[in-house]
């Protein structure tokens, strides 16, 4: 029989169902991987290969597929971290619900996947499994670079800014950030509320469509199932194509020719200048937020939060109550503006990341194309879309309105087939 760990997760799932897999089969095959590689990967914050094997996965939509779980949203039997020293050997006594779904619907948690410091600032030593000098991108660094290597099929991350988005495009993996609040957050080490967003990495979209909508209890369809027309696509370049690297220049054009080739209505479809505000926006709620909800931290362990997560924190408390406020409404008037930007569109297609993954570990890439959807709380995708000069894979992101997370990730699979 041919390696389990090849297979796709909904086609592991279908054999598995049909009693032609066995479970046991699938969990030996991706554990045999961690074993071959996680001494140069990485990947987990925790694991446990006999509390693994020890798991008795219930009966659902996920029954005996493995997953990752970022060490930021708890689990009752393993630590939790956040990726931080402070928190070291904390012990939850509850699953976050995102993960007591999972293991409802028959998922198995192969371990926790390693975290930039609270999601948000100094990187572990995960790698990418492309190439072990480059980062995975953060913050969601263990899961994206776990399904890329081949640990487990799905896992579990989380986004404040880019940190599902741009991790599986440096990676290499399918991400799915979903529409703000589809994925419940309790039990997640939230930072900022307005923000925060679970979300899930796989290889293929229908896998992400798969373990999304069993976590949320959503029903996401089949993105694999043949649409009845082709999309109408607007290219987003966004306004901070000016920080596009070559690579994704390249990418770009070599995009647009595949879309219209497969047969998509094609229009170029820019933000509006109103749009910028985000730009001072973003970064104001993002740490201002995240210093309120580390009161504790701050009060209590200070000289444990690293420097550079410190003077974020510090500089999001100076700028003041009426700031924040001022930039949640901000928040607010452009979600409300953005379905007019999306008229006559099914689609948007804007890039996933500014190229390549940088090389070291040291630095996990800027969010610069990522902050945006964030902000605005709508479903964002990024596909594989080829390699960079480097040989380092390189991805596309497709946006839809909120709420309408099974339609966009049905013309996520329309563009993963047609730039694949």
């Amino acid at each position: 029989m041919s390696d389990p760990a090849l297979l796709s997760a909904t086609e592991a799932r279908r054999r598995i169902a049909a009693g032609t897999l066995a479970a046991r089969d699938v969990l030996e095959a991706y554990l045999d991987r961690i074993a071959a590689r996680e001494g140069e990967i990485h990947a987990f914050h925790y694991f446990d290969a006999a509390a693994v094997r020890a798991a008795a996965p219930a009966a659902g939509a996920l029954h005996g597929l493995p997953i990752g779980v970022k060490d930021v949203l708890d689990t009752a039997d393993m630590p939790a971290g956040y990726g931080s020293p402070i928190w070291d050997g904390y012990r939850p006594r509850a699953d976050a619900a995102a993960v007591a779904w999972a293991k409802a619907a028959g998922a198995v948690v192969m371990g926790k996947t390693v975290t930039t410091e609270f999601a948000t600032r100094q990187p572990g030593l995960t790698a990418n499994p492309h190439n072990t000098a480059h980062t995975p991108g953060g913050s969601s660094s263990g899961s994206a670079a776990g399904v890329a290597a081949g640990f487990f099929p799905l896992a579990f991350g989380t986004q404040t800014a880019g940190s599902i988005i741009r991790p599986a495009a440096f990676c290499g993996v399918v991400g799915y950030k979903p529409s703000y609040g589809m994925i419940p957050r309790l039990g997640m080490k939230v930072m900022s509320e307005s923000l925060d967003t679970i979300g899930v990495m796989a290889r293929s979209v229908a896998d992400c469509a798969l373990f999304a909508g069993a976590v949320a209890r959503f029903d996401l369809g089949d993105p694999d199932a043949k649409p009845g027309r082709a999309p109408r696509i607007g290219l987003c370049r966004s306004p901070v194509w000016d920080k596009a690297a070559p690579e994704t220049i390249l990418m770009w054009d070599r995009v647009a020719t595949a879309l219209a080739n497969a047969g998509a209505t094609l229009q170029g479809r820019e933000l509006p200048e109103t749009f910028r505000a985000l730009d001072v926006a973003h970064p104001i709620v993002m740490n201002g937020e995240s210093a309120a909800a580390m009161g504790w931290e701050l009060a209590a362990r200070r000289d444990g939060i690293s420097t550079v997560l410190r003077e974020r924190l510090e500089w999001g408390l100076a700028q003041g109550a009426a700031a924040l406020h001022a930039a949640q409404s901000t928040f607010r008037q452009l979600q409300a503006a953005f379905p007019a930007v999306m008229e006559g569109l099914d689609v948007l297609v804007t890039p996933s990341a500014q190229g390549e993954a940088p090389e070291g570990l040291a630095w996990t890439g800027d969010p610069v194309f990522n902050s945006y959807w964030s902000a605005l709380g709508v479903p964002c995708i990024t596909v594989p879309a080829g390699t960079g000069p480097n040989g380092m894979p390189l991805g596309i992101q497709i946006v839809g309105r909120h709420g309408d997370d099974r339609a966009v990730l049905a013309w996520a699979q329309f563009v993963a087939a047609a730039v694949g």
